[in-house]
């Protein structure tokens, strides 16, 4: 009988290394990028480039265990569901007020260790943010809602 099992979960586990979602990767050029309209700072564009853009734009990088199942469903998933919640590369195209409560909550979480995910910085421990770096991703989100609301 266990035997059994375990060849039925052997073949269910083969079985789904056939079907993958969807990579999230786009064209370079993305015109709704903030980048386009808002300039970065290069020491804050490292910072986001590998703490947050893996999940909040439209060009993820994926690890090699992206292509076994069910880990890529569960990836693809958080990164659909990060990008729901902001996105970098369609920020423009958020209304204004929208705009305004991403960058009002930006600095909180990094602040306060809620972003990056801590089931992110497990594996990707570039992505941990130090000190220094959570002050100038947070200075830098509220010099830009202050020059947005203008």
């Amino acid at each position: 009988m266990i035997r059994k099992v375990l060849v039925f979960l052997l073949v269910v586990l083969v079985i789904i290394q056939f079907f993958r979602p969807a990579k999230n990767i786009s064209p370079a050029d993305q015109p709704n990028a903030l980048a386009k309209v808002y300039p970065i700072p290069a020491d804050v564009d490292t910072v986001l480039q590998n703490a947050c853009y893996n999940c909040h734009s439209n060009n993820s990088k994926y690890p090699w265990y992206f292509n076994i199942q069910p880990s890529a469903w569960f990836l693809a998933n958080h990164i659909k569901d990060g990008r729901r919640h902001l996105n970098f590369d369609e920020f423009m195209a958020y209304s204004k007020e929208k705009q305004d409560d991403k960058l009002k909550d930006l600095p909180d979480m990094v602040e306060h260790d809620e972003m990056p995910l801590p089931s992110y910085t497990w594996i990707h421990r570039e992505a941990r943010l130090n000190e220094h770096q959570k002050a100038i991703v947070s200075a830098w989100a509220k010099q830009l809602r202050a020059q947005i609301k203008k």
